[in-house]
Parts: structure tokens; sequence; C-alpha cells
């Protein structure tokens, strides 16, 4: 078996979390009416992969305020997610259970990712 280089952004918490909830939302989706196939589903997806491409992405960033900026970006990506989740019980997509078990997940990563931006933010100051 080959030994892979480790990069910082796989260690993580919150990106361990984001993968996890990425397969969720695809399961989820899954589900969904083929017409929404390029609406809601298509939109849904997007919205949850971005989180985890921003953390990714900002960890390759050279300066803290890069870093806390894709962190926020993560963020608004994740209440993007909400809102979709919110919109699709609306729509009777999907039960309020899976929408209340959602939630969880997305307090979960939210807290990580606001714990990730203050001490990115933190380190800025200290300079």
């Amino acid at each position: 078996m080959l030994n892979y280089k480790t990069y910082s952004f796989e260690k993580l918490d919150v990106w361990q979390d984001i993968r996890g909830f990425v397969k969720k939302i695809y399961k989820i989706t899954s589900s969904f009416p083929k017409e929404e196939r390029f609406g809601m589903i298509a939109q849904m997806r997007d919205a949850v992969i971005s989180v985890s491409n921003n953390i990714s992405e900002g960890t390759s960033r050279f300066t803290m305020k890069e870093q806390a900026r894709f962190t926020e970006i993560s963020y608004s990506s994740l209440m993007e997610v909400l809102n979709e989740l919110i919109t699709s019980f609306d729509l009777e997509f999907i039960q309020e259970s899976t929408l209340n078990d959602c939630r969880k997940d997305i307090d979960c990563i939210s807290n990580k990712l606001g714990q990730l931006h203050h001490s990115q933010v933190r380190r800025i100051v200290k300079k």
C-alpha cells in the first residue's frame, strides 16, 4: 500500500464532518423528483460540495486573512444548504425528521466552522 501525504485540510475535524454530510445530502437528494435534477438537486449538491471545497482551498492560502475568508464562504454555503433543505421540506420533498436530522449536522459543522474562523482571526490580530 502506498503512503500518501496527508494535507492540512484532511486533518480538520470540520472537514471530516463535512465529508459525511456531503454523502447524506447526496443520498437525500437522490429521492427528489427527477424534474429537479437541474434545479434543487444540483443546487443543493453544489452548495454542500462548496462547503468542503472552500475549507480545502482556504488551507492552501498563505495568509490567515485569506484562510478566514474561505472559512466564511464555507459557512455561507452551509447556510445555503440549510435554506434548500427548508425549501425541500416546504415542497414536501423531505420529511420534517430528515430536516431536523440535517439541522443537527449543520449545527455541529457551523460551530466547528465558527471555531476555525475564530482561531484564524485571532492569528490575524496577533501579527
